[in-house]
């Protein structure tokens, strides 16, 4: 339930209840959540800005992308951003390349070099550890699902797939199946262990995306009495079972697309709002520093090289709608004198805004939302999160940022640099 619901569902509905004097079955547990925003603003059907369930039908994209996009995506400690570049990047980069790259690996190799049977499985040292970190994973699973931290527990599946063994110990099966028998039989007992991990991930990710969930368990012919949820990983494939024909469970979202939906459902005013610009110089300018503001902190932040090249493009794009006069040529040396007037004017450009900053109790709630998201951000690398997941949030974390007013921003711009400087001397 949304933030702004909670206040009536918790506390002005159940008192009305308790005025009646009649035995009401009572609310005790109230999961509330912040607000989830489209592309920096807020969502709107009146004004055509953002997607929406039917529209999304028309998308093409499987309903269950959206899901795992919105549930990784969920605004479980702080407002989060809807962005069709961090959908991209959550289908490309967590759903294919890592949980659709490890299950197709898994059971393809299954069947071209086993005829698709799953084999006695003798564990070694290497085994069990890698089966500890599954169990591991397990429980932070339950235990976030327990605690109604629906984006913390799905991301425990994708730590399963991406675990930095699975791989590499199928490609070395690759290997062995070339040589002695008992190297035959140990690629055989890796491939079927992998098979089981990726039935374990068919339950697990079955409340999430419930139609990937059956694709797979079809392609592992997994009966549906196997579908059990269990505390620790169990072989839910026994020696002897048959697996179906694996093929590749998602597609690339390509980045044509991505811009064609961008423009698609950017709202009504999104043509006047591109023509007010070239009008209002002052306001382009403004956009083209805050623009140039969230450059530069996704390349301090070591954001990824396609993020930011995105949001350099859009620099770029605003910096051609200025007028030929203010539009900056590069320096060769000779314009070094006409840029000096420019350099005497700053301090009164830097100086004059600062005795005019007021702190709003708007400005102090973003402030305490980017610090909220600042701790986000840390504790996901702090515990190996995957990088897509940190850009996302990193993403999230700049939006907020570039909300501040732009004397707040230079404040905290300075404040960085004094903290670098001091650490040198």
């Amino acid at each position: 339930m949304a933030k702004d619901n909670v206040p009536f569902h918790s506390v002005i509905f159940p008192a009305s209840l308790m005025a009646t004097g009649e035995n009401w079955t009572m609310v005790n547990t109230l999961d509330g959540i912040d607000w989830l925003q489209y592309e920096g603003t807020k969502f709107s059907k009146s004004r055509g800005t953002g997607v929406f369930g039917d529209q999304a039908v028309e998308t093409g994209i499987p309903c269950d992308i959206f899901r795992c996009y919105l549930l990784l995506n969920r605004p479980e400690t702080s407002d989060t951003n809807f962005t069709w570049d961090s959908l991209a990047q959550t289908n490309n980069n967590i759903l294919l390349n890592n949980l659709g790259n490890f299950v197709l690996r898994a059971l393809t190799f299954c069947k071209s070099s086993f005829g698709s049977r799953i084999e006695k499985m003798t564990l070694n040292a290497e085994d069990e550890h890698f089966i500890a970190l599954v169990n591991g994973h397990l429980v932070s699973y339950f235990k976030n699902f327990d605690e109604r931290m629906m984006s913390r527990a799905f991301e425990c599946v994708f730590a399963i797939s991406k675990n930095r063994k699975s791989i590499p110990a199928i490609q070395c099966s690759m290997v062995l199946t070339k040589g002695s028998d008992a190297d035959k039989q140990r690629a055989g007992s890796v491939i079927s262990v992998a098979n089981n991990v990726a039935a374990l991930l068919s339950v697990i990710i079955s409340p999430f995306m419930p139609t990937m969930s059956k694709v797979l368990q079809e392609q592992l012919n997994m009966p549906e009495e196997k579908n059990l949820f269990t505390e620790s990983f169990v072989p839910l494939l026994k020696p002897g079972h048959t697996i179906g024909t694996p093929f590749p469970l998602f597609s690339k979202m390509e980045e044509a697309s991505v811009t064609s939906l961008k423009t698609k459902f950017s709202g009504q005013d999104s043509s006047s709002s591109a023509a007010a610009p070239v009008t209002d110089v002052e306001s382009l300018q403004r956009e083209i520093e805050k623009q140039g503001n969230k450059v530069r902190d996704l390349k301090s932040s070591k954001a990824s090289p396609d993020v930011i090249k995105s949001e350099v493009a859009v620099l770029i794009e605003l910096k051609k709608k200025l007028p030929a006069e203010l539009q900056q040529k590069p320096s060769n040396g000779k314009n070094k004198p006409s840029a000096k007037p420019q350099a005497k004017a700053q301090p009164k450009v830097q100086n004059a805004p600062k005795a005019k900053v007021e702190i709003t109790p708007e400005i102090a709630a973003l402030q305490k939302q980017i610090e909220a998201q600042g701790l986000k951000v840390r504790e996901q690398k702090g515990k190996g999160a995957d990088k897509s997941i940190i850009d996302a949030e990193v993403k999230v974390l700049l939006d907020l940022k570039s909300k501040l007013p732009l004397e707040l921003r230079h404040n905290r711009q300075e404040r960085k640099e004094k903290r670098n400087n001091s650490s040198w001397t």
